[in-house]
């Protein structure tokens, strides 16, 4: 009996390509623009269209760009085929099914890095020569953190800890601040505080499935070297840190009062902290803390950005 013929490899490469861009993970980018943005319209900046749509462009470019070359790196150092999967952590596998799209992946990857780079530096026309010579700084590190971030920064612990949240936190917000009102403000530096500390515990929490497999391809991270529950409570810091850094912003007068909106995650955070560390070492009954501390970092921002928004 005849066998149906093989889908065309240009097909199976580009649902590779598809599966490495991880596109629901993108959604913290627009998040992270937005407080940015909301906070820029603060400022006294008005919100461009072509201006707006160049930081998000990039903004995506550069998220997608870090997404792509980790699936290839991945792949090659044969983590893919170690790693336990969750919807939320250890990537998306497409590379380990269709292979043969590694040299597409990272074409698309450093394609993608050279998108973020060509919007940063359009951007930099619209600005003064202060805001141009921040902006310019910010996005050298941002560029260097996308390809930095799978080969070495995941090998040193601090630093793997603190760059994912740098990347969404002040980068991103405090970035896109400038790229749009000139001028970067305190209100903006407290507000970036906020993603930076809750990114960077989503990161952590994402760690804790795979730290077997890590540990087998070189990787070094604070779960594998504290162990998941001392880790967990690293979480419920950095968590209580983004909270007190908010709370503390607008009664101070440094944050706008609208801000106070994304406190209304405070009781997500604290669920997330709690189930991190009562199923540390359990992981199927820590998937539902995945699931949450994801919403909880696409949550807060959005809060934050509707409440300036609404009420500056």
């Amino acid at each position: 009996m005849p066998t149906a013929p093989a889908a065309p490899t240009a097909l199976t490469a580009l649902t590779a390509l598809r599966g490495t861009l991880r596109l629901p993970f993108l959604l913290l980018t627009p998040a992270c623009v937005a407080l940015g943005a909301a906070l820029a319209w603060h400022a006294g900046a008005v919100l461009a269209p072509p201006r707006l749509t160049l930081v998000l462009l990039g903004a995506l470019a550069a998220h997608a760009s870090v997404n792509v070359l980790n699936e290839w790196h991945d792949l090659r150092s044969g983590l893919d085929a170690l790693t336990r999967r969750t919807p939320f952590s250890g990537g998306s596998g497409a590379l380990l099914a269709r292979p043969q799209a590694l040299p597409a992946a990272l074409a698309l990857g450093l394609c993608l890095l050279a998108l973020a780079g060509a919007c940063g530096l359009a951007l930099l026309w619209w600005l003064p020569p202060a805001a141009r010579q921040a902006l310019l700084w910010l996005g050298a590190v941002g560029l260097l953190l996308v390809p930095a971030y799978t080969p070495w920064l995941t090998r040193q612990p601090l630093l793997c800890l603190l760059a994912p949240g740098l990347g969404f936190g002040p980068l991103m917000v405090l970035g896109t601040q400038l790229a749009l009102a000139g001028r970067g403000t305190p209100a903006a530096l407290l507000a970036a505080l906020v993603p930076w500390c809750q990114v960077s515990g989503l990161l952590l929490l994402n760690q804790f499935p795979d730290v077997e497999a890590d540990r087998v391809v070189g990787r070094r991270h604070l779960p594998m070297l504290w162990g998941r529950p001392r880790a967990a409570r690293l979480l419920a810091g950095l968590l209580a840190l983004a909270v007190g850094a908010l709370g503390l912003g607008v009664l101070a007068g440094v944050l706008p009062p609208g801000a106070a909106l994304g406190l209304l995650t405070a009781p997500l955070a604290w669920g997330v902290a709690r189930g991190a560390y009562r199923h540390a070492d359990d992981l199927p009954a820590l998937l539902p803390t995945l699931g949450r501390n994801v919403a909880l970092c696409l949550l807060t921002p959005l809060l934050m950005a509707l409440g300036i928004t609404l009420w500056p």
